[in-house]
């Protein structure tokens, strides 16, 4: 492309400080230099986590800094080093990533790269300590190595997931986060087998795609746990069949469970983040198989509490990071089971904002109004 090794400037939507209103900028993107793609966002979404770290609450701030983490694009050009992308790819950046030479990368059994794990502090790139944003020759910080609120940006290659270019990027953008997290939970970790009852706590866009996956798996039973009742109507759309809210009950939510089930669910999967609800997932699975699931961060001076007879009782605890799938390898494929119309996308998305207009994303987010807002580059 003519603007190979070029800066490259392009609107951007800013954030100057916590909790303020993001600021439309014409930001400067420099090329991208060694294991670097720069790539042009044509879609890109709305995680809770961009509203966590942007409310900069129990955090380092960390500003001025461009969000965004959920997004669709095509690359514009390659840095040094780089084989396996090319300008013109279809790909998902994705926030977490797969060098494929750490022993993380090697092993079957993790996604954890050493190398590109999730990191919430670092607003540079790896390879030298840079920004590849600027204004005005003021560095503007990166967000989880992918910044996707910019019209263009540079991501390390080990986070770029290259996808079938038929793929529709207005729906799979969603894929490089919430939903493959939530899916892979229960397809990857918590295994249901086909008729058995699975619980999830936490019917946030993360717990909508727990059940997708319960029932892509054929679960009989869906047991939807929220403190929010209006959330119960649209999480039958996710195959969820029964409710719970632990308000209307004066006995603890998992015995609760237990009851409606016979001595409690097969699997549970739990997706707020809150440390009382991991409990009840775990206390709430049937003794002698029963998998409880962990997905919601905690905060940082949590304690997990709970009798040692219940892990001698057959029991077993698990946690998980982005749903145990590897960037590179396993993104790919969870686009083809949307391809194949096995994996529903479409009910996730509740609302598009114009790029202009990224900030109504952030209010229906924070009045629970939407699952997933899709933000078009070009509107």
């Amino acid at each position: 492309m003519s603007t190979t090794g070029q800066i490259i400037r392009c609107k951007a939507a800013v954030a100057w400080e916590a909790g303020k209103p993001l600021v439309m900028a014409e930001v400067e993107v420099a090329p991208p230099q060694k294991h670097e793609v720069r790539i042009k966002i044509l879609f890109t979404s709305l995680c809770h986590t961009d509203i966590y770290f942007w409310e900069a609450k129990g955090q380092t701030p960390l500003f001025p800094r461009i969000f965004g983490h959920e997004a669709g694009g095509i690359v514009e050009s390659v840095g040094e080093g780089v084989t396996d992308l090319q300008p013109g790819d279809h790909v998902l950046p994705v926030f977490t990533g797969e060098c494929g030479d750490c022993r993380h990368c090697h092993s079957e059994e993790s996604n954890m790269c050493d190398l590109l794990r999730i990191n919430t502090e670092r607003g540079v790139m790896i390879h030298d300590g840079e920004s590849r944003f600027s204004i005005n020759g003021k560095p503007i910080y990166h967000f989880v190595g992918t910044s996707t609120f910019s019209e263009y940006t540079v991501v390390h290659s080990g986070q770029v997931a290259k996808i079938n270019p038929d793929a529709p990027l207005d729906k799979v953008c969603i894929v490089s986060c919430g939903l493959s997290t939530g899916l892979g939970a229960t397809l990857n970790v918590a295994k249901p087998k086909k008729g058995q009852s699975v619980a999830i706590f936490g019917l946030g866009a993360v717990g909508l795609a727990a059940a997708e996956g319960a029932r892509i798996a054929g679960a009989f039973r869906v047991i939807g746990v929220d403190l929010n009742p209006k959330r119960f109507d649209e999480a039958k759309k996710f195959g969820v069949t029964e409710f719970v809210n632990p308000k209307d009950h004066d006995k603890p939510v998992q015995q609760v469970i237990a009851e409606m089930t016979d001595g409690g669910v097969d699997r549970s999967v739990e997706c707020t983040g809150s440390v009382q609800a991991m409990i009840q997932a775990f206390e709430c699975v049937h003794d002698g198989w029963g998998v409880a699931v962990l997905v919601g961060v905690p905060s940082k001076d949590d304690a997990f509490k709970s009798h040692p007879m219940n892990f001698l009782n057959e029991r077993t605890l698990k946690g998980t990071f982005f749903g145990n799938y590897k960037p590179k390898t396993d993104i790919p494929g969870i686009v083809e089971m949307y391809m194949n119309k096995e994996l529903e996308l479409e009910k996730f998305i509740t609302h598009t904002v114009p790029f202009s207009g990224i900030n109504k994303a952030f209010d229906y987010m924070l009045k629970g109004e939407s699952i997933r807002c899709i933000i078009p580059m070009g509107a």
